[in-house]
């Protein structure tokens, strides 16, 4: 974290749909007195990417790319969750948008962070490693500055964990 005095402690918030509540919720309860917050949004950039091939591969077709199209409501979409976000917050927030691989992004994003604020978005039945999608197991691996990980509902009970192994 930032040295002790007077300056401010930057929390970033990773922002998803499904969990992004969780994680607003945490930064309220948790982050540090006159923190500095940063709302994260990653839209990934494969399916545009899809759409933009698909539709150059289909020469001879007029009208507009279907891809742009999807671009647009990916980015309204964002804006939308990060003003939901911003207004649960409540406190003044930077928004960070970014296009690309989520993982990488917030990885990258959050290198200049004091405190990464992630919600659980695997499996909310049961406690364990399978709690955690793919993207959010690379974020909290990977992370350059401390992860607060948050369930996005009430926590399962601990005889949920799975059982050892068995020995050999």
């Amino acid at each position: 974290m930032t040295g002790t005095g007077t300056q401010a402690r930057s929390v970033f918030i990773w922002i998803c749909e499904g969990t992004w509540r969780a994680s607003v919720d945490a930064a309220l309860d948790l982050a540090p007195a006159g923190a500095d917050f940063t709302l994260l949004h990653v839209t990934p950039a494969e399916v545009p990417d899809a759409v933009h091939g698909a539709y150059a591969g289909l020469l001879g077709r007029a009208g507009r790319d279907p891809g742009s199209r999807l671009e647009e409501m990916a980015a309204t979409s964002a804006g939308e969750l990060l003003e939901a976000a911003a207004s649960r917050l409540g406190r003044p927030c930077k928004r960070l948008e970014i296009t690309g691989r989520a993982e990488r992004a917030v990885v990258a994003a959050s290198a200049r962070a004091d405190l990464l604020i992630v919600a659980r978005d695997g499996d909310r039945a049961r406690l364990g490693p399978k709690s955690l999608g793919k993207a959010t197991r690379f974020v909290v691996d990977h992370a350059a500055c401390p992860v607060l990980l948050v369930w996005p509902g009430a926590p399962p009970g601990v005889a949920t964990i799975p059982p050892p192994p068995p020995s050999t």
